[in-house]
């Protein structure tokens, strides 16, 4: 009931400020300067934060290189935005397991509304949203580190008397911890994300991977043969790409197999004419 009340003061207040806001009473933020600041960040590392997660444990962002990471900046109190961009980053990791899986990257959803966005506050909004995946954390920064935070990530903002305008995106960040990109609204989906990610995994070392080499190597032909499905929103098996390479394995492991006895043919053959000229 108190969420109810709250959520219907909320829209109640947005309402009475529509009128202002379009009177220009309401204060917008700069969406080329917030654009300019986003792209600004691309290539650098963000200095390491400690935050809190959904049990108020400490949790380094740098314990989460190693892997791609995709960082999303949110606040509980929305009641539009926050809740469709995190459905939409949801759909789309769901659309990514197929071609990654979860052990291939990590997601962070930060609240940065404090101290409002508690780690009480991240939980619910999790268990409200219905998102449980073991590589997806909700965390809560100091208040003290929030301006710095968002800088690092090109994240803008600005508080208004409706409540927060902000950029919409999601930050892709590589296994050293440099933002590899940005990728903006409703635009998060699958396809967009897994692209990144896709060069990303592929890119690095085998053996950064934590797999024996052939295991890898398996694991990278696997990724290389899905392709993404606009009718389902997910990545999909392209088994034609698939049976491409097998067949072309198949075609150097033969010759590799004619050269291998050719070659012991000619010695046996170098051999028996020895031993007859010895003879």
């Amino acid at each position: 009931m108190r969420r109810c009340a709250e959520g219907l003061a909320a829209a109640l207040v947005l309402a009475l400020m529509l009128p202002a806001a379009r009177a220009g009473g309401v204060p917008r933020l700069d969406e080329r300067e917030a654009m300019i600041a986003s792209q600004a960040v691309i290539g650098s590392v963000p200095p390491d934060f400690t935050l809190l997660d959904r049990r108020e444990r400490p949790v380094r962002l740098a314990d989460f290189r190693g892997k791609p990471l995709l960082v999303s900046f949110i606040y509980t109190g929305c009641i539009t935005i926050c809740p469709t961009q995190t459905r939409t980053l949801h759909e789309a990791v769901k659309g990514l397991d197929r071609m990654l899986g979860s052990h291939q990257f990590n997601i962070v959803s930060i609240g940065f509304n404090q101290p409002f966005d508690s780690p009480q506050a991240m939980r619910s909004f999790a268990a409200q949203h219905r998102i449980d995946y073991v590589n997806w954390k909700f965390l809560s920064p100091h208040f003290k580190q929030v301006d710095e935070l968002t800088r690092a990530y090109g994240f803008s903002l600005l508080e208004t008397p409706a409540g927060f305008d902000h950029i919409v995106g999601v930050t892709v960040v590589d296994a050293e911890g440099r933002i590899n990109s940005q990728v903006y609204g409703e635009h998060a989906t699958a396809q967009a994300l897994g692209e990144p990610l896709r060069q990303l995994i592929l890119a690095a070392p085998a053996a950064a991977e934590g797999l024996p080499l052939l295991d890898g190597l398996i694991e990278r032909v696997r990724i290389l043969c899905t392709v993404y499905d606009p009718d389902t929103g997910e990545y999909r098996y392209d088994w034609t790409l698939l049976m491409e390479i097998v067949g072309g394995l198949a075609f150097f492991v033969t010759v590799a197999v004619y050269l291998w006895r050719d070659r012991q043919t000619q010695r046996r053959a170098r051999a028996r004419a020895g031993l007859g000229t010895a003879h």
